[in-house]
């Protein structure tokens, strides 16, 4: 039998990851440590573009052309805390595709009460860190995801 992690799922546009808390992403106290939100959201990024057919693995591998995405800023807004066994969902949508970068909107919840907001641009970099331009069929991918996120006032 082959067991694979899970890679989410894309509802109504978005991304949806789930993600249990375990004492490695907690503090002293029981609380998920700040830290680990980015780590849960950067599984939630990874796991949109996985599914939208954009593996980072592959663009990275010797003598890709392709190029890699980069977090260029992030923006998190902490609502509430997480402790140790919830059971969490990351919610990854598009806000901008860009001519070389993209801006991701994401959140946390638990049971659908908000705990955490992330804005994040990222930056397709080449095989020498520089910026490039995203090409036609990575735009085309996207583009579905980018018009459902037209009027949630996100």
């Amino acid at each position: 039998m082959t067991l694979e992690p899970s890679a989410g799922t894309i509802s109504d546009h978005r991304h949806l990851l789930a993600v249990r808390v375990y004492f490695e992403d907690t503090d002293a106290s029981s609380l998920v440590y700040h830290a680990s939100y980015l780590k849960f959201f950067e599984r939630g990024r990874s796991d949109f573009l996985r599914l939208l057919g954009v593996h980072q693995g592959a663009r990275l591998a010797p003598g890709s052309m392709d190029g890699y995405f980069a977090v260029r800023s992030m923006e998190i807004e902490f609502r509430r805390p997480a402790f140790l066994d919830d059971a969490l969902v990351v919610s990854t949508g598009l806000e901008e595709v860009r001519g070389a970068s993209l801006v991701i909107d994401q959140a946390i919840t638990r049971r659908g009460e908000p705990l955490a907001e992330a804005r994040v641009k990222v930056a397709l970099l080449g095989p020498k860190g520089r910026p490039r331009r995203l090409s036609a069929a990575l735009r085309d991918k996207m583009l579905p995801y980018l018009a459902a996120m037209a009027g949630r006032g996100v």
